[in-house]
């Protein structure tokens, strides 16, 4: 996405924009985490969506008198599936599995993985020695943070939730370089909405398919505070800072938000829900942050 012409006091606005994402997104995985103890994970991530999303399309439905044309269909169900339905919802099907905080880190993953699929898709690309290096340190980070939890991998279901955090942050990587290569121009909040409102569709058709799927009525109050939460701050005011950061802003500099979010996320997994915080999590976190960093600040041009 482009960013536009910004005047000194709309780059203060969309720096605050840059830090808000940095500290909401980082809260809504201990927020998805209370949220999944008492709603199966896709009707969790679906109702977000689906009531998130809503209210940008019922904005633009009644203020702007906007409907998607025949010509844009194609592209945000492709995008709705790719963003919110496989990498979001995995992503809050990876944390019933393991620790808030862990995938986090799992997820800060998502720029490495960007490069790796531009060096597949675009021949051209050469890998400079700090790149090379920051993807080493990147995954190697990952499996220090995970080193008192071998045993687990082992012995219970925690695999999983690894490989559903990988295959969400490979998803949104590709699903960030095909947005790149879309010349169509589309208003980025319209086009948000509507991604988010027909993956909520999406995800609470396969919740209920599956049998994964709960009444509305048995819901606890705390569990509807954390969809809520979501709802308002993780899809609304987050999501909506983040695209105005990037219509102002380098996205390299937005970017920062992938430093801050998995820190803020363990901290407040070990606060508030009681996950262990190991030597091993806070210098696996800090590797595999700096990894994060070596290949976007060698690979940004």
């Amino acid at each position: 996405m482009s960013t536009s012409p910004s005047t000194p006091s709309s780059r203060t606005s969309a720096l605050v924009a840059v830090g808000l994402v940095s500290i909401l997104w980082g809260t809504t995985w201990m927020a998805s985490k209370v949220g999944v103890q008492y709603i199966p994970a896709l009707q969790l991530s679906g109702l977000r969506h689906l009531i998130g999303g809503g209210m940008y399309v019922l904005f633009f439905l009644l203020f702007k008198r906007m409907v998607p044309k025949k010509n844009q269909w194609f592209r945000l169900i492709w995008m709705s599936v790719l963003m919110f339905v496989l990498s979001n919802g995995l992503s809050v099907l990876s944390i019933v599995y393991m620790p808030s905080g862990l995938g986090a880190v799992v997820g800060a993953l998502s720029p490495i993985w960007v490069v790796v699929f531009t060096f597949v898709f675009f021949k051209k690309t050469r890998f400079k020695p700090q790149t090379i290096i920051g993807i080493i340190l990147g995954f190697a980070g990952v499996v220090v943070t995970f080193f008192d939890f071998y045993q687990k991998i082992i012995d219970t279901d925690l695999w999983l939730g690894i490989v559903f955090g990988a295959i969400s942050s490979i998803t949104w990587a590709i699903a960030t370089l095909l947005t790149v290569k879309q010349s169509e121009q589309i208003d980025p909040y319209f086009s948000l909405g509507w991604q988010m409102f027909i993956s909520g569709i999406l995800l609470n058709t396969v919740s209920y398919a599956s049998g994964r799927f709960v009444s509305y009525d048995i819901v606890p109050a705390n569990a509807w505070l954390s969809i809520a939460y979501l709802i308002v701050i993780g899809s609304v005011l987050a999501f909506g800072a983040y695209i105005y950061a990037l219509k102002r802003l380098p996205a390299t500099l937005v970017s920062i938000h992938s430093y801050i979010n998995p820190i803020v996320a363990i901290l407040l997994g070990d606060l508030l829900m009681h996950e262990k915080l190991t030597i091993y999590i806070i210098s696996g976190t800090l590797v595999t942050l700096v990894g994060v960093y070596l290949v976007n600040n060698s690979f940004k041009k």
